[in-house]
């Protein structure tokens, strides 16, 4: 741990006629300059948002499930697919992470059908790590969904989902109301394709047999990775369920499916999409053309248009976006250049911040909107946001929060009502234990993370640290104006207490890892009025100070969600998780410290000559240990807040 700084970030005396930009101002300024000239017309920020080569992959299949076959995007996915495989021959889930088997079953179908011979180096490597893993029988759920319906394997090799699932009265173990917004909106269209047995056109008839170690008909270890009494329990009632389809009658199945299309066409989204998710909107989409809805159908062309949305193209290289995130980046900007312009007078920045704010206050939802979210809270108005473009039926707790804080920041007693309304939607959804999930409340049902579809873990949305501070940071701050919602942020705070680590960190649900999850709650103990001296305050600035790194930034590796020895740890430093430490740092009074000047010298050294800082590492879980993302803009706007909060604190005790 580095414990002496250089004298690098130095500031240099308030601003006089003689002033000479110090390297701290000039850093700064840079990066300032260069995040306004991203901003879009109309207002907001959207940066890339990268997840691992699954979503590419599942984008060439999807076209050769309809027929729908663009050669030439085709081609430029293709390119981007093996541009991105480890020296192993596999596909990790993250840049740097271990090799995956679903995922590099996937993207060796896909490049299989996009041409590539099995004999090509990179697919005779691909398909010996696969075999070496036991072959594709051991893929994840989803994949092996996808290769029953390529007729690769048997629909048994997959959990038994009929669409009668959509009868289902709410008393019933399993129901869609207690599943997360991502597993209905992914689920309900694949009920109607699995139920029905739908198949992949694939006219080329690729086949991808080589990548099994037995004959998929004779496999008799699909469901090897159930391990738990429930678990097994729950696969024996499964099977059974599955010996009884034939006799579920024919106006039964038909009743079943028209509920399923009925629920999730109220939900297309228009050119958001299902869910404003990739895996939603194809399943959608698929779906859709199996119940006879033609081409020219606005729904379906809408469907496919909001698929096509997320594609990203870079030259000779296309990828597919898992969804987008201009709410979370506007707000986030917004927020760092508000720290920004605590400093001096800027009117471009003014401006951008006005402009940027008024488009966040516009995507507000309606209070009569009809959203999931009214199934646990009837009567509760909307007033949240969503994390994408539009997504009304799914307001994002997390967003909400970090709007409101911006608008709130903002000053601008035009705002008012829509702060009224952000509030009592946001206090209206918290859980029983004191916490916030991130879209819907209470949706704890654990025991369903045993059945056999939820191998991956991820079927819920629980309460979780980092959302919560969030929801109490923006409490915090606007209590006073609404007294009532005291308790609200009184049980929250105790929330936090207990949510709190041994070491003193916080868990990232949302973000990586532990670095994350403590600045989140740092920074609302801070709304909160903590005092600093408080003993969780301590525990966690000591912890943070112990998991420095000697070139005086901070970095923690993916690895952690996987391994709880590498808590707060990475090979190397990152510019974004040194900016949630130095924020979380300052936010607890540490400006003064050492290992803060440090931190910040670190970030100046490493700032690029465009002003931005540049982190290859993915950033945040979509689903820890599952699914994991890239968010392109972390590492041009954390890195800008820490250091603009830096300046304003040491100008402050100057």
């Amino acid at each position: 741990m580095l414990r002496e700084a250089t004298a690098i970030s130095n500031l240099e005396p308030p601003l006089t006629a003689s002033y000479v930009e110090s390297p701290l101002d000039a850093a700064i300024r840079q990066a300032k300059d260069r995040l306004l000239s991203l901003q879009h017309l109309e207002g907001y920020w959207v940066f890339e948002l990268e997840a691992d080569c699954t979503i590419p992959a599942e984008y060439i299949l999807m076209m050769h499930f309809m027929d729908e076959i663009d050669a030439a995007l085709q081609a430029k996915i293709a390119n981007y697919l093996r541009g991105h495989q480890s020296a192993d021959g596999s596909y990790p889930l993250f840049r740097g992470g271990a090799g995956d088997i679903s995922c590099t079953v996937k993207v060796y179908y896909a490049l299989k059908l996009a041409g590539d011979s099995i004999d090509a180096p990179h697919m005779k490597k691909a398909r010996e790590w696969i075999l070496a893993q036991g072959g594709a029988a051991r893929s994840n759920v989803f994949t092996r969904i996808m290769l029953a319906m390529f007729e690769q394997i048997p629909w048994r090799g997959i959990p038994f989902i009929p669409v009668e699932i959509m009868l289902l009265p709410k008393w019933f173990p399993f129901h869609l109301d207690k599943v997360s917004y991502w597993s209905r909106t992914v689920m309900v269209p694949l009920f109607i394709l699995c139920s029905h047995r739908v198949t992949a056109r694939n006219p080329s008839r690729t086949h991808v047999r080589e990548l099994f170690t037995v004959d998929p008909q004779k496999e008799r270890h699909y469901f090897d990775h159930v391990k738990t009494p429930l678990g097994k329990a729950i696969l024996a009632l499964e099977r059974f369920g599955r010996m009884l389809e034939p006799l579920i009658p024919k106006a039964v199945r038909k009743k079943a499916t028209q509920k399923a299309f009925d629920w999730f066409t109220a939900r297309l989204n228009g050119v958001d999409g299902l869910g404003a998710i990739f895996p939603a909107m194809v399943n959608a989409y698929e779906a859709l053309d199996f119940l006879g809805v033609p081409p020219d159908d606005e729904r379906r062309r809408l469907a496919r248009e909001s698929i096509d949305r997320l594609l990203v193209f870079q030259g000779d290289s296309v990828y597919c976006q898992p969804c987008v995130s201009p709410i979370w980046d506007t707000a986030l900007t917004s927020l760092t250049l508000q720290e920004v312009a605590r400093h001096t007078a800027d009117l471009r920045l003014d401006a951008a911040l006005s402009k940027g704010l008024k488009w966040l206050a516009s995507k507000q939802i309606d209070k009569d909107a009809p959203g999931d979210w009214r199934v646990n809270r009837a009567g509760l108005e909307g007033g949240g946001w969503a994390f994408q473009f539009g997504n009304d039926y799914y307001p994002d707790v997390d967003d909400s929060a970090v709007v409101a804080h911006a608008l709130l920041g903002s000053e601008d007693p035009s705002f008012d009502d829509n702060l009224r309304r952000a509030a009592n939607w946001i206090a209206g959804m918290q859980s029983r234990n004191g916490g916030f999930g991130a879209f819907d409340a209470d949706n704890t049902y654990y025991y369903l993370n045993s059945i056999p579809f939820a191998d991956h873990g991820a079927l819920l949305d629980p309460p979780t640290a980092d959302v919560s501070a969030r929801c109490a940071m923006f409490l915090a701050r606007w209590v006073n104006r609404q007294p009532e919602l005291r308790p609200v942020l009184e049980r929250t705070i105790d929330y936090l207490r207990r949510e709190q680590e041994a070491d003193g960190s916080w868990f990232g649900r949302w973000g990586t890892n532990y670095i994350y999850g403590t600045w989140s709650v740092l920074l609302a103990y801070e709304a909160a009025g903590v005092p600093n001296d408080d003993p969780s305050v301590r525990r966690a600035v000591a912890w943070l100070k112990s998991i420095q790194r000697e070139d005086g930034g901070w970095g923690e590796d993916n690895f952690s969600y996987h391994d709880p020895s590498y808590r707060g740890r990475f090979h190397t430093s990152t510019a974004f998780q040194t900016g949630f430490a130095l924020i979380a740092l300052m936010a607890a009074g540490e400006a003064g410290s050492p290992e803060v000047q440090a931190g910040v010298d670190y970030l100046l050294r490493q700032q690029r000559p465009d002003g931005f800082w540049n982190d290859e590492c993915f950033t945040a879980p979509g689903f820890p240990r599952v699914f994991y993302l890239k968010y392109h803009g972390y590492d041009k706007f954390f890195p800008l807040w820490a250091l603009a909060r830096y300046r304003n604190e040491r100008y402050a005790l100057a």
